[in-house]
């Protein structure tokens, strides 16, 4: 899978906010689709169809120990979009910055013509 794809495939399995929770429970560690579903109302085969999604997206992975199959958290494409966003994270601390500034240097001339128009009438 390319890069581009991958990171799409995160993306869009980020978007649900069940697959969100579903892997915030895996980040405390692996747990079956019956724990997985239970917080959920609604049946397993949609959980299932969830975790489907979250697979593709090389999100989880399914352990194979016989009846039981555990679900892992897998961290590299979170990453991956991780690295993605922090480029456009960099850049809006970089425009904030230079507003800040900007905004700096208009409360600093408008001081200065309040000090001279005191200075005036005073």
């Amino acid at each position: 899978m390319l890069a581009s794809d991958r990171l799409s495939a995160t993306f869009h399995a980020l978007s649900d906010p069940t697959r969100r929770a579903i892997l915030t429970r895996l980040s405390q560690g692996e747990a079956t689709v019956n724990q997985l579903a239970a917080p959920f109302s609604m049946s397993l085969p949609a959980v299932s169809k969830h975790l489907k999604v979250l697979e593709r997206a090389q999100l989880i992975t399914r352990g194979k120990e016989a009846q039981w199959r555990p679900c892992r958290l897998e961290a590299a494409p979170l990453r991956e979009a991780d690295d993605w966003i922090e480029q456009y994270r960099a850049m809006w601390e970089a425009r904030f910055d230079r507003l800040d500034a900007y905004l700096q240097e208009l409360q600093a001339k408008e001081k200065a013509t309040e000090t001279k128009r005191r200075k005036r009438n005073g």
